[in-house]
Parts: structure tokens; C-alpha cells; sequence
């Protein structure tokens, strides 16, 4: 099955790009090149709608920043190349998962007939709780 193509992060919208040293697999390269990515990325030039921002927000979770900048490590690879394309496309699925719109909840009140189902089950619960109590010997 065929992967559903990502957006793209415009270039003027990384703000930072650094490299550090992983952890995981490599052996003994991985204490002396530095191959995981960091990268930082000003969501406020991604021209992103306010409902879409919202998303984004409660997406990223701690990774957002309060000045609006989204930070992702990848460090899952053994080259940078690849940990730098891991990273940019996980920003950009995050990205396009902010952008699809959630359905507006429609708030419903229970009918008459409900709310009276409702108590009268409760009653016949009560009832049966209460023939629970400790028997008496008349």
C-alpha cells in the first residue's frame, strides 16, 4: 500500500538545526559522531489556520515551545541524513494530523421518557440494596 504524501516544512520555517551525539545503536561511532538531529521549527511561519494551531498545540504537548517553536529529536538512525529526514517528516505528519478539522460536538439532552427510566432503575436498585440488610429473627 502506497504512503499518502506528506506536506513539506518550508525552509524558512526551521529555525535551528543541530546535530548530537545519540544513543542506541552504533557501537563505538555512536559516542564519537554526532548523528542525532534536533530540529526547531517557528510553527508561526507555517501559515497554519487558528483552529489548526489549537491542534497543533495539543499535539506537540511538551515539545512546543511557549514562543511557538516545535522541537523534535531523532535519533532513531545511524547517519544524520536519515535521522534529519525522520525528523521532518514526523513534523510534518504532526502538521498535516493538526490540519485535518474535528467534528463539532452537538450537545443532546436526555428525553423525559430516559431521565424516568433512569430513576425508576435506580429505585428498583435501591430496593434491591436495601433487602440486603441484616435479617431479623420476630
Amino acid at each position: 500500500m502506497a504512503k499518502a504524501e506528506t506536506p513539506s516544512i518550508p525552509e524558512d520555517a526551521v529555525i535551528e538545526e543541530k546535530f548530537l551525539a545519540a544513543t542506541g545503536p552504533g557501537g563505538q561511532n555512536v559516542n564519537k559522531v554526532a548523528t542525532a538531529v534536533q530540529l526547531r521549527v517557528d510553527v508561526y511561519r507555517l501559515g497554519l489556520a487558528p483552529y489548526a494551531f489549537a491542534q497543533l498545540k495539543e499535539l506537540a504537548g511538551s515539545r512546543m515551545t511557549a514562543a511557538g517553536e516545535l522541537i523534535v529529536t531523532a535519533r532513531s538512525y545511524r547517519t544524520q541524513e536519515s535521522n534529519r529526514a525522520d525528523a521532518r517528516e514526523r513534523i510534518a505528519e504532526l502538521v498535516a494530523k493538526a490540519k485535518i478539522r474535528q467534528a463539532r460536538r452537538v450537545k443532546t439532552k436526555p428525553s423525559k421518557s430516559a431521565k424516568a427510566r433512569r430513576v425508576d432503575s435506580k429505585t428498583v436498585r435501591g430496593q434491591i440494596k436495601k433487602g440486603r440488610g441484616k435479617v431479623s429473627l420476630d
